[in-house]
């Protein structure tokens, strides 16, 4: 290892491994590109063909796809720098993009028909319609279209100003220069103007404008670094690659051509299928020559590519699809109400129209000269001389037209006004969960954000939590612990503080090079890395250490500091795991401090050392490992491989060093259970033919043009055995603060907590007992099973087990509703017993063991399996579930679940974008589901049922009205009294109250968990309250009415006159009720409960001014009456008397949680609700109550 070598030593193996290292890792796929190329069922499931969630039907899936050639017919022939005849055949799309809605012209017909999605919307739409009919006008005309007007216009106005905010962001975007290669020379150019096939030149920290493939770069190896931020917020550098073939070729030297032919538009931006042909020569390219639109070119002073997707066909445009829809539960269960409304609101209809028939056959011979009703037109006479009838169409069509006019007049009863009071106040909600300082991350300075508004009310009626565990439970920020080198332990570390941490630095060109992160050595690891022994001890130290520094895709960056001499070597990788690993390795001695696509530059021990990267296999999810094959100065050549112990422990020659292979998996088996990530390293010496025949087939296998990543695969496999094991190395993954205590809260609060993880079993278990998931009480069920039948069996003794543990414990008929059992029972089950698990008939048993659970913990698994298990759920319970996670691979779980939150961690932004709620920290999810979801879920509650209420109220006045009019239809509520009823003189207190109110303070519902169970239970919303509420509906009306009624019975009172008393009873009834179920007051609270009945008297007062409109002064002389205003507060008193006094019983006779932590509350008993000593409901062991 003399340094002297490293200028002018390389491999043997020249010239032909300069080739093969450049094209060997020209050819490597970035992370999850071998999944498939073309492949976009892991993006949307959404195709024909079922989604499966055991692990292996994915895979073959795109193994199949991988294998079909690239026809004419489904591929984009892209003829390099010639756009003219590139979109001669088609026009491809131009590179604007636009991601509004609307335009001019589509805005008015797109918007309305989204909106008139709303059935109610039609409902009323056709209540308007038939009031324009002269036969069935019973509102005016104008007046009966304003209500449902106002509603469009104000969703309209939203969307519109919307839709701005999204033309204008466009607008810049468009507007941005790039450099495009226009005749012989480079033109600033517009984005919205690049075309496909033309060249365009990026220069460093440019951002890239459209999807480009490499053709050449200022890096003589054709290496250019991306950080892909903008497109999955991974800020870590990635590498991308021109090809060989194509790097000499300059604009300034010769003209660029040549035939790309690439599949078509797709939404996978992990993969890349196409090949080129330049100089009579057919190259294949893939994800690694591929760089997309929103990437930034670091680290690289220029880049030249050819456009092949622009515009809206770019892949980060096509995935440009926001978060998923979602509809709230307690708007699916409203519209069960809204339906029973209806068919009572028909039932009216009918009695009146059936009434109104038999009134017509007892009056019949009475019709012509009928005060009110006189049927005889005396001004106009037919014919034969005889006097014609007004516009009467017989006994059938006057029932007909009198039902119809009934639906309009009752039209009142679906409340128009309560979709968009449910939008303005999940805004209101929002606003606050966003303001929320107990949800604001500090770390990433990022507050909560609220991506789906229509689900605000859900996260109060959570039951079941899914979470991932890396990234989400812990930081995701890795530190190297230990290791285990040659079967020798090096675990025990001396308590060293930070300031004490050995720091190792490396000088080169004058300049000193120090690691940006320090890690915590063992001291004896450390004496003999430095000593540089010769013997087998130190030769496997040197060996293991070298490994970590150049088994990786790491790219060293060199920040400056305030001291112009020294400069930190900071290491970006696409994964923590390679970075801590790197870290490690410089601190020993080992740093990495040069990487091209051709070799490697590490500094070992002072001394610098030039390998060449004669070949490189990434980590792909197959394999589950990486390696790297290296010329080192002495001419030999060497595979250094490092992956899961699973994967790589059937890969080590185990013909000899058997102990040392047992050591270091005992050693293995304890640094998992101290909750730490472990890799094995392991290496062979490859001779001139091994490397000769990989070679040929990896240059086989690069060139493939079909099957190419199965092959490369196939390739990597069999060069990676019969290895020699180096030894593992331990990583922590902290937790994140208040992990344990949110834990806690949840499962004191009814919720059960499932983790669903890729770590192996031992990791999973330890960071599940740090956690708190797990318990030293709970009996653990275990079930690894390779095989189908195995599963079966495992799957029923468990079930039989866990019938024992109830009995012993004295519960019985648990159901999949029912909480816990007394004796803790923990479910621990691995990604291959869920294979034979999913999408068969065992899915019953496993819900049925789960259910009896108190905790699941699934380790081994799969991105589609965490959908597979979040579905299994769902489709065997009613109770709402909630996913969390932070990377890509959460995805499919997160938009499975009915709430879906993304944690802006480490791994990239594809979570959050996927999510319906996304927050720095899972602790934040103890304030969102306890006290944001509670507040939202009860004040939903409690508005739908109140809106329905104040407008049946409403409707039965004048149904009563109506019985004595001889079913007439007439009413005495003015119709503009009728129409400004739920917009200006109820509106405003209900969203208020919907925002504001609170029945319980942040601290009592933190501190009590088991208050958020009355979510779970559906006390604020449910069949009985819905009852209630029409009892005392009915109760209220006929009070109203027939108060007045009998009030008057026998004066000389107008119908105007006293349909103003009606009017301006039901807005204080239903206002001051409002006003009883107040629990927070605040001045906004009573400006609109009061200033709303106030603005009725205003409204009144102004409408009855007006001569043209009938009831002309009605309501002055009305008021100027004592017997009108003691009518007034007789029906207010009576009305409501009978809610208060059972409200009084029922709150202090057989109050409920939360009524018992209120009045605690209004006593100030804070050391009662701090001990936790209130008496909540015990915890049921059947069906929740209705």
């Amino acid at each position: 290892m003399d340094s002297n070598k490293e200028a002018g030593n390389s491999s043997h193996f020249d010239p032909a491994l300069k080739s093969s290292s450049r094209r060997s890792i020209t050819s490597s796929h970035s992370r999850g590109s071998d999944t498939v190329s073309v492949r976009e069922v892991p993006l949307s499931h959404s195709g024909s063909k079922p989604v499966r969630y055991g692990s292996k039907g994915a895979d073959s899936e795109g193994f199949s796809m991988s294998r079909k050639e690239i026809n004419d017919e489904d591929a984009r022939l892209v003829y390099i720098n010639d756009p003219q005849r590139t979109n001669e055949r088609f026009e491809f799309s131009g590179n604007s993009i636009r991601t509004g809605k609307y335009s001019v012209i589509t805005f008015l017909p797109r918007n309305l028909f989204e909106q008139f999605h709303r059935v109610a919307y039609i409902y009323f739409l056709v209540i308007a319609v038939l009031n324009q009919l002269p036969q069935l006008a019973v509102f005016g005309r104008g007046v009966s279209i304003l209500p449902l007007a106002f509603v469009l216009l104000v969703t309209a106005v939203k969307d519109l100003f919307e839709d701005w905010r999204r033309h204008r962001s466009d607008k810049v975007e468009n507007s941005r220069l790039a450099s495009v290669l226009v005749g012989e020379q480079f033109e600033q150019m517009k984005w919205k103007d690049i075309r496909v096939g033309e060249i365009v030149k990026i220069h460093a920290n440019e951002t890239i404008p459209c999807d480009i493939v490499l053709l050449s770069t200022s890096d003589p190896t054709g290496v250019a670094y991306v950080q892909t931020i903008n497109l999955d917020g991974e800020s870590n550098l990635k590498t991308r690659y021109a090809k060989q073939e194509t790097l000499s070729k300059l604009p300034e030297t010769e003209r660029i051509s040549g035939l790309i032919k690439c599949e078509k538009p797709n939404r996978n931006i992990y993969g890349f299928q196409a090949n080129m042909e330049v100089d009579q020569k057919r190259l294949s390219l893939g994800s690694s020559n591929i760089v997309l639109r929103g990437c930034e070119l670091k680290n690289t002073k220029w880049a030249l590519g050819v456009a092949v997707y622009c515009g809206g066909e770019t892949k980060a445009m096509l995935n440009n699809s926001g978060a998923p829809s979602k509809r709230s539960r307690l708007e699916t269960r409203m519209n069960s109400e809204i339906i029973m409304l209806s068919v009572f609101l028909v039932a009216l209809c009918t009695v009146i129209s059936v009434c109104a028939a038999v009134w017509l056959k007892r009056h019949n011979d009475e019709l012509d000269m009928l005060p009110y009703y006189r049927r005889l037109n005396f001004n106009d006479r037919d014919k034969e001389g005889e006097f014609t009838n007004y516009e009467y169409y017989g006994w059938g069509l006057e029932i007909a037209f009198t039902f119809l006019m009934s639906v309009i007049v009752f039209q009142v009863m679906i409340p128009i006004s309560l979709y968009i009071s449910m939008e303005l106040v999940r805004v209101g909600q929002a606003y606050f969960m966003i303001g929320d300082n107990r949800m604001y991350d500090e770390a990433s300075n990022s507050r909560f954000q609220c991506r789906a508004l229509n689900i605000n009310e859900d996260l109060g009626q959570i039951k079941y939590v899914f979470s991932d565990k890396t990234g989400t439970l812990t930081e995701n920020k890795m530190e190297f612990q230990c290791a285990s080198i040659g079967g020798v332990d090096y675990s025990k570390t001396n308590e060293i503080q930070e300031n004490e941490l050995v720091e190792y630095s490396v000088e080169v060109d004058g300049e000193v090079l120090r690691p940006k992160m320090k890690v915590k050595v063992n001291p004896e690891l450390l004496q003999l890395s430095r000593s540089r022994l010769e013997n087998d001890k130190g030769k496997r130290i040197h060996d293991f250490f070298l490994a970590l520094a150049a088994c990786n895709t790491i790219v060293p960056l060199h920040v400056d500091t305030s001291d112009p001499k020294v400069k930190l070597i900071d290491y970006q990788g696409e994964s923590p795991d390679e970075q801590a690993l790197a870290y490690a390795a410089a601190t020993y001695g080992y740093t990495l401090i040069e990487r091209t696509s051709g070799h490697i530059m590490i500094d070992i021990q002072g001394e610098r050392h030039k390998f060449n990267v004669l070949g490189l296999h990434e980590f792909d999810s197959d394999r589950k490992r990486m390696s790297v094959i290296l010329g080192y100065p002495d001419n030999s050549v060497k595979l250094l491989v490092k992956g899961a112990d699973t994967s790589m422990l059937s890969v080590i020659n185990k013909s000899s060093n058997m102990d040392r292979i047992h050591a270091t998996e005992s050693h293995l088996h304890s640094y998992s259970s101290l909750g730490l990530r472990t890799l094995v390293i392991g290496m062979r010496e490859l001779n001139t033919s091994e490397f000769e025949q990989w070679h040929q087939s990896f240059e086989a296998a690069s060139s493939a043009l079909l099957g190419r990543a199965a092959k490369l695969r196939k390739v990597a496999s069999n060069i990676e055995n019969n290895l020699c094991i180096l030894g593992a190395s331990a990583i922590e993954d902290k937790l994140q603060k208040g992990v344990p205590e949110s834990i806690e809260s949840l499962r004191t609060a009814g919720i059960q907590v499932w983790v669903l993880t890729g770590d192996k079993q031992e990791t999973a278990i330890s960071i599940g007992y740090s956690s708190k998931l797990l318990t030293g009480d709970m009996t653990q069920i275990i079930i690894n099973s390779k095989n189908k039948e195995s599963c079966r069996r495992k799957l029923q003794d468990a079930l039989v087990m866990s019938q024992k543990l109830m009995a012993a414990s004295g519960v019985a008929n648990v159901t999949e509703t029912s909480f816990a059992p007394k004796i803790p029972t923990a479910l621990i089950i691995d990604g291959t017993s869920l294979v034979h698990v999913l999408d068969n008939e065992l899915e019953e048993q496993l819900f049925e063991l789960a259910s009896k659970c108190s905790v699941v913990l699934c380790c081994r698994v799969a991105p589609l399996q965490k959908a597979g298990i979040v579905a299994l759920v769902k489709k065997r319970t009613s109770d709402l579930t909630l996913a969390i996670g932070d990377g890509a691979n959460d995805v499919s779980m997160i938009q499975m679940a009915d709430v879906g939150v993304g944690i802006s961690g480490q791994e990239g932004r594809q979570a959050v974008m996927a999510s319906d709620f996304a927050m720095g920290q899972f602790r934040f999810l103890v304030p969102l589901l306890l006290v944001h979801g509670h507040w939202n879920y009860q004040r939903l509650g409690y508005m739908i049922l109140y809106n329905f209420y104040r407008n049946a109220v409403f409707v039965l006045v004048l149904f009563w009205y109506v019985l004595f009019t001889a079913f007439s239809l007439t009413t005495a509520i003015n119709e503009w009294s009728s129409m400004l009823f739920s917009i200006v003189y109820t509106a405003l207190p209900t969203i208020v109250v919907g925002i504001l109110d609170k029945d319980l303070s942040k601290r009592t519902l933190l501190n009590c968990p088991q208050l958020y169970r009355a979510g779970q239970r559906q006390e604020a919303y449910n069949k009985k309250l819905f009852w209630i509420t029409v009892v005392d509906t009915l109760w209220q009306s006929i009070v109203i009415f027939y108060g007045a009624f009998f009030a008057y019975w026998g004066s000389t009172i107008d119908v105007a006159s006293i349909g103003d008393l009606w009017t301006l009873a039901v807005v204080i009834v239903v206002n001051i009720h409002l006003a009883m179920d107040v629990i927070r007051w605040n001045w906004i609270a009573h400006v609109s409960i009061w200033g709303s009945i106030a603005a009725t008297f205003i409204s009144i007062m102004i409408i009855d001014a007006i001569p043209t409109l009938p009831g002309y002064w009605a309501i002055f002389h009305a008021l100027g009456t004592g017997s009108f205003w003691l009518c007034l507060l007789g029906i207010i008193i009576t009305a409501l008397l009978p809610r208060f006094m059972v409200k009084y019983i029922y709150q202090y006779y057989f109050p409920d949680d939360i009524q018992i932590s209120r009045e605690a509350e209004k006593v100030e008993a804070s050391r009662v609700v701090v001990g936790g000593d209130i008496e909540m409901h015990p915890i049921p062991v059947g069906p929740p109550r209705s």
